[in-house]
C-alpha cells in the first residue's frame, strides 16, 4: 500500500477566517497573546489511536526512518475500518461496505461558490434573515435606513446556535429560536466610520446582538419552514433584562452603580454555542465578552488579573460602545464584566419569563452548554472554554430531573458541583516529536480526572470553594484563574461539547490551535510543544474528540476520533475509516446527531481552500469514521446550529462576504438576495425533494 502524504508537515495550512471577522467576532483573540499564562500541563490536541489501531483499522509504514500514521485498507478486519479495496499485492476480495443510514446521500465537493451547495435531490430555502421582521409591526427591512427601534423587532445579526421544538398548541407549527453572536458594523452600515460610529449605530449593534425566537410553520409535506408572527415571538438584546442566579449573586464582585444589589444585568453579549435542555429551555454561552469592554484603570488586583485574563486591555474598543453607555467602561465600572461570560436560559415557550444567568456554571468563554440525563435523574452539563489553550468544565447536579416540572428543572443548574479536567497520557515524551508519529506502545491515549472547583446549594444559599484561597463567589467569577490554580489541563480552542444520544460518549470538537509548537513570529505564543496529548506542531485543522466519561463521577478515558485535514495527509485520521472515502475537512465547530445516530460538524475557518461546510459522519459500526459532505455555505461565512432531523436539516450562515478589507459598500458576497445585494446572515432549510422523509 502507497503512504499518503509523505511529508508529514509540508503544507501548513491556515485559517480561511478573514482579519475582519476575527475583529469583530473575537476581538481579535486568535492573534494576540493567550491569556492563559499559568503552566499546567495541557490537554491541547488530546486524543488516541487506540480504537484505528484494533485487528488492522490502522498501518504503521516507515517515514524517514521512523512511523507514521496511515489509513489501510486491508480487509482483515471490516469492523475496524471501512475499506472500499485491499492493499496492493494482497489476494483478499474487495469489501464494499454501504453507508448508514441518513449518510447515503452523494458528497458535495469543496467549492468556493457564493451560494449554499447541496447533494443533487434536496431543496433548500431561507427561512429568515438579518433584519426580517419578527414582531408583528415590525418594518421590513431597509439596510439604507436603520434604527434601533426596528432592529429591536427584527431579526438580529450573525446567528450562531439553534434550536427547534415543537409548538406548545399549533401541530403545524414549530418554535425556532437562536443566538446572535456579534455585529460586524462595516458590514451592516453604509459608509461607517470605525473611529466615529454614532449613537443609534451602537444601539443597532445592541439590538443585533442577543437572541430570536419565532414561530415558524410546516409547508405541506416537505421539510420547509416558513416564518410567521406569533405571541411566543420575542427579541432578546443587549439591553434585556436577565436575572443573576447561584453563588455570585450579590456578590460585591458583580455590584455596579446601575445595580447595587448585584442581581440584575441588562443583556447579553456575544451568544455563541449552547443547548437545549430536555425541559425545552434554551442554554446559550456567553463567549467573547472581554471585546466589549474598554479597560480602565483599577486598583484591585484580583480585578486586574481577572480583566488580564481574559484579554481586557485596550483603552478603547473596535466599537467604541463605552463612549454611548458607561457600563462598558472599566473606568467607571470596574465590575461590569464579571457580569458576563455566563451560560443564560431562556424559555421560549413563554415571552414574559426573565432570561437568567447561571452562576454556579462558573465564567469563561462558554461555548456550549449541553445536557446529559444519568439513568436516576443526574443533570450533567457540559462546555467548553473556546479560546487557544483552555479548559473543558462540567456541571454535575444534585436535584433530579423532574419530567415536566418546569419551575423544578430551572433550578438544577443552581445545585451542583462544577468540575474542570485534568488529563495525562501514556506514552514517554522523548517518544512524541511534533511530527503525528506514533509513540512505541502505538497509540495517543490516556485517562483523566474530573477536579473539583464549587459546590453550589443556592436553594439553601450555602456554597463551597474547592480551590484553595478562593471563596465560593471567587470560584464562580474567576473560574478560568481558579481552574489555573488546580492544575486544568489545557485544551485547543474546545467549542461544542455533545453527548451521543444512544452510546453516551461524548464528542469535544477542538477547532485549531497553530501556535502549538509554533516556531518563527508566533513563537512567543507557544505555550508548550508537542505532548502525547498535542502531537501535532501548528495544528491548523482542528480533531474531534471522544471522551468515555462516568458521568456523574469524576473519572475519564479520552481517544482520538477525527484528526481533521487533507486526508491526503499523513497525519490526519477519520475513525479507521478508509481515508480515499472521505470529504477532506477543516476547523470543526459544532456538533449535533440524527436519529440515526451519526454524528453532524459544522466547519469555521476552512483552511483547505474551500468554503465552509457541514459534515456528516458515522461514530459506530463497520462505517466508523466515514465523512461526507453535506452542504457548503457561501464566500466568506461560516457553518453554525445544525439541526437534522428526519425531515430537515438546518444550518444558521454566519458572516457572509466578511472578507478582508470587505465594507457595506465592497461585500465579496451577495447571498441570500443575490444581484448586488448586501449580504445577509441566515438561516437555511434544506430537504429532500422527493419527499421520502429523512436524510439519505
Amino acid at each position: 500500500m502507497a503512504l499518503q502524504g509523505r511529508n508529514l508537515l509540508s503544507k501548513m495550512f491556515t485559517s480561511s477566517r478573514s482579519s475582519l471577522t476575527c475583529t469583530y467576532k473575537c476581538g481579535n483573540a486568535c492573534f494576540g497573546e493567550c491569556e492563559n499564562t499559568s503552566d499546567n500541563a495541557y490537554f491541547g490536541d488530546q486524543f488516541s489511536r487506540r480504537t484505528a489501531l484494533r485487528a488492522g483499522g490502522l498501518t504503521v509504514f516507515a517515514v524517514g526512518g521512523a512511523s507514521a500514521l496511515a489509513a489501510c485498507s486491508s480487509s482483515e478486519d471490516a469492523s475496524s475500518q471501512a475499506a472500499g479495496s485491499s492493499a496492493p499485492g494482497t489476494t483478499e476480495p474487495t469489501i464494499e461496505l454501504t453507508s448508514a443510514e441518513g449518510m447515503k446521500f452523494e458528497p458535495v465537493a469543496p467549492n468556493t461558490k457564493d451560494e449554499v451547495v447541496l447533494p443533487a435531490g434536496y431543496a433548500q430555502s431561507v427561512l429568515i434573515a438579518w433584519g426580517d421582521p419578527i414582531i408583528e409591526g415590525a418594518p421590513e427591512f431597509d439596510d439604507k435606513n436603520q434604527t434601533a427601534a426596528a432592529a429591536e423587532k427584527q431579526f438580529g445579526f450573525n446567528n450562531d446556535f439553534a434550536g427547534l421544538i415543537d409548538h406548545p398548541d399549533d401541530d403545524n407549527r414549530m418554535v425556532y429560536m437562536c443566538s446572535h453572536e456579534y455585529t460586524t458594523e462595516p458590514m451592516m452600515f453604509p459608509n461607517y466610520d470605525p473611529d466615529n460610529p454614532t449613537e443609534e449605530q451602537a444601539k443597532i449593534g445592541w439590538a443585533g446582538h442577543g437572541h430570536s425566537i419565532v414561530e415558524v410553520s410546516k409547508v405541506g409535506k416537505t421539510g420547509e419552514l416558513k416564518r410567521e408572527f406569533g405571541p411566543l415571538n420575542r427579541r432578546i438584546t443587549a439591553t434585556t433584562p436577565f436575572v443573576l442566579v447561584g453563588p455570585a449573586k450579590g456578590s460585591d464582585l458583580v455590584k455596579t452603580s446601575a445595580d447595587p444589589q448585584g442581581e440584575r444585568v441588562l443583556g447579553t453579549l456575544n451568544n455563541c454555542s449552547g443547548g437545549i435542555t430536555p425541559w425545552n429551555t434554551m442554554l446559550s454561552g456567553e463567549e467573547n465578552f472581554d471585546q466589549y469592554f474598554a479597560a480602565g484603570d483599577n486598583v484591585d488586583e484580583r480585578a486586574k488579573k481577572s480583566l488580564a485574563r481574559f484579554g481586557i486591555k485596550e483603552p478603547e474598543t473596535e466599537r467604541k460602545w463605552e463612549r454611548f453607555d458607561k457600563r462598558f467602561d472599566v473606568a467607571q465600572e470596574p465590575n461590569e464584566p464579571n457580569r458576563f461570560g455566563w451560560i443564560v436560559e431562556i424559555d421560549p415557550l413563554d415571552p414574559t419569563s426573565t432570561p437568567i444567568k447561571h452562576t454556579a456554571l462558573g465564567r469563561f468563554k462558554h461555548e456550549a452548554g449541553n445536557i446529559h440525563i444519568t439513568s436516576d435523574g443526574t443533570v450533567v452539563c457540559y462546555s467548553g472554554d473556546d479560546s487557544r489553550f483552555e479548559y473543558i468544565y462540567k456541571f454535575v447536579s444534585t436535584k433530579k430531573f423532574e419530567e415536566g416540572n418546569l419551575k423544578h428543572n430551572q433550578t438544577i443548574l443552581d445545585n451542583g458541583t462544577l468540575y474542570v479536567a485534568v488529563a495525562e497520557g501514556n506514552s514517554p515524551q522523548d517518544e512524541i516529536d511534533g511530527s503525528g508519529v506514533l509513540p512505541e506502545d502505538g497509540a495517543f491515549d490516556g485517562t483523566g480526572t474530573w477536579v473539583k472547583l464549587l459546590t453550589s446549594d443556592t436553594e439553601n444559599n450555602k456554597f463551597e470553594s474547592h480551590v484553595d484561597g478562593f471563596s465560593a463567589e471567587e470560584v464562580a467569577v474567576f473560574t478560568r484563574e481558579a481552574a489555573d490554580k488546580v492544575g486544568a489541563t489545557k485544551m485547543d480552542r474546545p467549542e461544542d461539547m455533545q453527548v451521543h444520544p444512544k452510546t453516551a460518549k461524548v464528542y469535544v470538537a477542538l477547532t485549531n490551535n497553530s501556535y502549538r509548537g509554533a516556531t518563527g513570529e508566533n513563537a512567543k505564543k507557544n505555550k508548550e510543544d508537542a505532548r502525547e496529548w498535542a502531537p501535532i506542531k501548528e495544528n491548523k485543522n482542528g480533531l474531534v474528540m471522544e471522551i468515555e466519561d462516568d458521568h456523574a463521577g469524576e473519572k475519564f478515558t479520552w481517544n482520538l476520533f477525527l484528526v481533521c485535514g487533507d486526508p491526503n495527509e499523513a497525519n490526519t485520521y477519520f475513525g479507521g475509516f478508509d481515508k480515499t472515502k472521505v470529504s477532506p475537512i477543516s476547523c470543526p465547530d459544532n456538533l449535533a446527531f440524527d436519529n440515526h445516530g451519526n454524528m453532524w460538524i459544522s466547519t469555521d475557518g476552512n483552511a483547505l481552500d474551500s468554503n465552509d461546510g457541514l459534515y456528516a459522519v458515522t461514530t459506530e459500526g463497520d462505517t466508523r469514521g466515514e465523512l461526507k459532505c453535506f452542504l457548503t455555505v457561501p464566500a466568506s461565512a461560516e457553518t453554525c446550529g445544525p439541526i437534522v432531523t428526519d425531515e430537515r436539516v438546518m444550518v444558521n450562515v454566519q458572516h457572509p462576504g466578511e472578507a478582508d478589507d470587505a465594507t457595506f459598500e465592497a461585500p465579496t458576497s451577495h447571498w441570500p438576495d443575490g444581484g448586488n445585494s448586501t449580504p445577509r446572515p441566515a438561516v437555511v432549510v434544506a430537504w429532500k425533494k422527493d419527499g421520502n422523509i429523512g436524510v439519505e
